[in-house]
């Protein structure tokens, strides 16, 4: 699968990056947001959220070490069954943005603490159809809730964290309802785990592995 590459300066010791500079790092950094006052009631022990935010694989890569997880597959929403395929999604035309569906525990880690970990750690909200070094509205920061009850959590955390300022930029991820979840090719599922050293994963998803794991360590699962 083919990647746009920013601009660095790497040094590797092995396969351990030790220092890298990009253009998109200071933007794009980590930041521990409040936690949502709106929370969505708990019914049953399985839900199941779709989360968009630029390449899925570092979004599966970082839901995959949540604890409660139960499985993160990536995947494409937002358009149509006979264009849910990588070739088509790539061409940033048919309205499928790259997501990954998580099914979780709401009895263990709620919709609003997953919601807290995709705003401060899996994507830059106030970023427009791109995040980091990739670029088309199939980048785009999304939210694709399963349910009335997660819309109405999600558009009530994004009006929190708009009035809270929390961000220099005005943020524009979408909530887009009633969009379906088609599962990604094979090569793509648990790309990061597979593919620890690949170029892509340890400039931009790494780092947001490491920064779940530094703010939110009571969610982490290794």
């Amino acid at each position: 699968m083919s990647r746009i590459f920013p601009v660095a300066a790497v040094l590797f010791a092995g396969s351990t990056l030790i220092a890298f500079t990009s253009p998109g790092d200071a933007a794009e950094r980590a930041i521990l947001v409040p936690a949502a006052a709106m929370i969505e009631p708990v019914v049953g022990h399985l839900e199941t959220a779709t989360f968009a935010g630029g390449c899925f694989w570092g979004v599966e890569g970082v839901f995959s070490h949540v604890k409660g997880v139960i499985s993160a597959t990536s995947g494409y929403a937002g358009g149509e069954a006979a264009t849910a395929d990588y070739e088509s999604v790539s061409k940033g035309t048919t309205g499928h943005a790259e997501s990954v569906r998580v099914v979780f525990d709401p009895t263990e880690v709620n919709y609003a603490d997953l919601l807290r970990i995709y705003f401060s750690v899996v994507t830059d909200p106030t970023l427009l159809n791109r995040q980091g070094p990739d670029r088309g509205t199939q980048y785009r920061s999304a939210l694709f809730p399963a349910s009335p009850a997660q819309e109405k959590v999600a558009r009530a955390y994004i009006a929190q964290l708009s009035t809270a300022h929390i961000y220099t930029r005005p943020i524009v991820t979408r909530v887009e309802s009633n969009r379906r979840f088609f599962a990604a090719e094979a090569h793509h599922q648990d790309f990061m785990a597979r593919n620890p050293t690949y170029p892509y994963i340890v400039l931009n998803d790494r780092p947001k592995v490491a920064a779940l794991k530094r703010l939110f360590p009571a969610r982490w699962k290794a």
